[in-house]
């Protein structure tokens, strides 16, 4: 590994862990006036947040380092950990920082913690941020915009300043040009998994959340060049996309482990806020009907989004499968978490119709125990390599 790639795996390391979020404090501080919105994971419309002059913060649960007290008095044990991790950052003042917090529609679970937070918090902006589940522009759109439209009203407010069309259409661009790099650096993966290792392409994705979009454009920019400067062995592991992380993310040691199992991870779904909309949004024209016909039409596919069309269930990750070169398929999916698990037996049998090989488990974000998911991954890629041509 080159100093540069070391240095920079270094610095999102140090953010991924920090649960203090001081990177958004330090963001406050150097000027005044300066807000903060959380958000959960999936998507949400940033380019809103960023063009009132704000930091949209990604807020990912406390992953493995976080001990969960007072957040297991406000959930039944039979959900996933994010809302109860989600809830323990916010009670021990670790959000404190943010000014609000936005709860996209991913599942119940997030729904009931959006009101939640409403009684927990009753000095902070909270928003439910609905979205269609009609995919007509004059239906399903006009609703979405409508969602879009209150969002920035309420911003507005809390920045004591209308959101300007010119600031979206600006905000717009600078979002473009982060997931032109993310796109670029996905594309490097899959094409050179060894120079981009998962378990690095993950702390800079992680970054992200913390960082404003610009910053971390040219933090995704940085590493492309250093990792592509430095020669790294080439190993015949087997290629996998690994699917079902999309809200509830994975432990660092979970990522590596299937790794260091013999698994080349070219395609995933972590974070789907950093690439949920799969083409440049205009920035000519109106820039709510541009984010709404992007959300509609030009966005991926995953378990807590709506689909009409139930026949084309498993064509996006098949596409996605093939357009990596993956030969099988890791299904990862939260403990308790509904969208993802009740979705998989149908994906799972469009893989067995095509002949793509897969495996799954289920983890939390503070699984303690990675030997079993080594041992399964490896056997995985084993029988990739071994039976696969056969």
């Amino acid at each position: 590994m080159s100093d540069k790639v070391q240095q920079i795996a270094t610095q999102c390391q140090a953010l991924f862990e920090d649960l203090r979020f001081n990177a958004v404090k330090e963001w406050k501080a150097a000027a005044p006036g300066r807000k903060a919105i959380g958000y959960m994971p999936v998507y949400v419309p940033r380019e809103i947040v960023h063009a009132a002059g704000m930091l949209p913060v990604g807020i990912l649960g406390g992953g493995d380092q976080l001990e969960v007290i007072q957040g297991d008095a406000y959930y039944q044990s039979y959900i996933c950990r994010i809302p109860r991790s989600t809830i323990e950052l916010g009670l021990t003042g670790r959000l404190d920082c943010l000014d609000g917090m936005l709860f996209p529609s991913i599942c119940d679970v997030i729904r009931n913690l959006s009101g939640m937070w409403q009684i927990m918090f009753k000095d902070k902006y909270v928003k439910y941020f609905d979205v269609p589940q009609n995919f007509q522009d004059g239906i399903g759109g006009d609703f979405y915009i409508h969602e879009m439209q209150l969002l920035r009203e309420d911003l507005g407010k809390l920045a004591g300043k209308p959101v300007a069309d010119e600031a979206l259409r600006a905000s717009i661009e600078v979002y473009n040009e982060n997931r032109r790099a993310i796109r670029d650096l996905y594309a490097y993966r899959a094409a050179k998994p060894w120079q981009a290792p998962t378990s690095e392409v993950y702390l800079v994705l992680r970054a992200g959340m913390v960082l404003p979009p610009e910053t971390h454009t040219a933090l995704v920019r940085d590493y492309l060049a250093a990792a592509d400067a430095v020669e790294r062995p080439k190993r015949d592991n087997a290629r996998i996309v690994l699917t079902g992380s999309f809200c509830e993310q994975p432990p660092l040691g979970l990522i590596k482990s299937i790794e260091m199992a013999g698994c080349y991870i070219v395609d995933d779904d972590f974070m789907l806020v950093l690439r949920w909309l799969l083409d440049d949004v205009p920035t000519e024209g109106d820039p709510l009907e541009n984010l709404s016909k992007a959300f509609l039409h030009h966005s991926a596919t995953t378990a807590s989004k709506y689909e009409e069309r139930r026949e084309e269930k498993g064509q996006f990750l098949l596409q996605s499968a093939k357009k990596a070169g993956a030969e099988g398929v890791i299904f990862a999916a939260p403990s308790f978490c509904d969208p993802a698990l009740l979705e998989r037996p149908m994906l799972q049998a469009v893989l067995a119709r095509y002949k793509v090989p897969y495996t799954a488990f289920k983890y939390a974000e503070n699984t303690g125990q990675m030997a079993p998911i080594r041992e399964q991954a490896g056997t995985f890629a084993d029988s990739i390599k071994l039976w696969s041509a056969a």
